[in-house]
């Protein structure tokens, strides 16, 4: 931390409002205030375009750390208000780098930063890759350099991919409780990414669905949530201590403030469609797998997908977490098989699985491996 009026004018210059000016004051007296942190997001590109989107954030250092397994209640619960007490910073000059390309851009009033970048020296074989870029904070925020650049990665889908895979998160991978609020609030905050738990099976599902039914593809994965940004390491710590194909997340804009930690994962879920839909333009040759839950809307959002896209949906899985009427999900289905598109809803992983590879998606060998991680999970 850091106690100095240098950061304080600096954030009464970029925020507005008597309030906010007045927390700064606070927090610098009580030295309280973090130092910027640059956090560069996974973006994504696409070789039919030449273009990748990158999306970052600037905020205070909430002095995070990947857990340890099982901390306390209290370590949890102190590592989750962390998340939503930082402040973001506004206003400041985030230079990235890709390649030979440089672009400037300002961060946003909720300290986003976004740029689409020409992907250059893109010759050669087009294989599913990832490329470095990096983020550079220009402004001078209190007395100590920061000025240094911070690596992050883009996903490049490539000819060796069969499908790509749009998957939702919360009660889709990861047991959340997000129809139940006070049980998703207690999960929320006495848990870590160390201690939530997967569905049983779907780890295995995921990673036979990126190897596909050749076991030899490398299909890209986009993970897609109405969490917010603020939890997006609890998000990258989860899949990658639970073995999920690596990907990239398509986060709800930030929403600061303890206030709105209630809120987290709630409301509207339409941008949810809006990031689907631009994943089908950016990658106009890709068909895609579609998976989700039935507790925050999925099987309507990706009806209405299916709806403009039905020759480029291979199957929509979608997880029954919540009792819905069999009227509605009976004529769902009806419609999708109208258009040509399989909607499968299954309390399980192991239904899912073996469908996947009754037309073709997951190789056979795989199944067994999914229905024996789905009883030792």
């Amino acid at each position: 931390m850091t106690d100095n009026n240098e950061m304080t004018d600096y954030f009464e210059r970029k925020n507005k409002g008597f309030l906010k000016k007045q927390k700064f004051r606070l927090k610098n007296k009580l030295g309280w205030l973090g130092v910027p942190q640059v956090i560069p997001y996974r973006g994504f590109g696409s070789y039919a375009s030449g273009e990748a989107t990158i999306t970052g954030a600037l905020y205070e250092d909430k002095g995070l750390e990947k857990p340890e397994g099982k901390n306390s209640s209290r370590e949890n619960i102190l590592a989750m208000l962390k998340r939503y007490s930082g402040d973001q910073i506004p206003g400041a000059r985030i230079k990235i780098h890709l390649g030979n390309e440089h672009k400037q851009r300002l961060t946003e009033e909720n300290g986003i930063f976004k740029a689409t970048m020409p992907l250059n020296e893109m010759n050669g074989e087009r294989k599913t890759k990832w490329i470095p870029y990096q983020a550079e904070l220009l402004d001078q925020i209190g007395p100590e350099a920061n000025n240094f650049r911070v690596p992050g990665e883009i996903l490049i889908p490539g000819n060796n991919a069969s499908f790509g895979v749009i998957s939702d998160i919360d009660d889709t991978i990861m047991i959340s409780h997000s129809t139940q609020t006070l049980r998703k609030l207690r999960l929320m905050l006495t848990h870590n990414s160390r201690t939530r738990k997967p569905f049983p099976g779907v780890e295995a599902f995921y990673r036979a669905l990126h190897q596909g039914a050749d076991e030899n593809s490398n299909n890209p994965f986009f993970y897609l949530s109405s969490s917010e940004w603020n939890l997006y390491d609890l998000i990258d710590d989860f899949c990658a201590y639970n073995q999920f194909p690596k990907g990239v997340y398509l986060l709800r804009e930030i929403n600061p403030g303890l206030l709105n930690l209630w809120k987290q994962g709630g409301g509207n879920h339409e941008h949810k469609f809006d990031k689907i839909i631009k994943l089908f333009k950016t990658y106009p040759n890709l068909s895609f797998v579609l998976v989700g839950d039935n507790g925050q809307h999925d099987p309507e959002i990706y009806a209405r997908v299916a709806r403009i896209f039905p020759r480029r949906i291979k199957a929509i899985y979608i997880r029954t977490v919540r009792k819905k009427k069999d009227r509605h999900i009976k004529k769902l289905i009806a419609e999708m098989e109208e258009l040509n598109v399989q909607m499968v809803f299954t309390p399980d992983t192991i239904n899912a699985a073996q469908h996947a590879q009754s037309i073709n998606l997951i190789a056979e060998s795989a199944v067994k491996a999914i229905i024996e991680n789905s009883f030792t999970d």
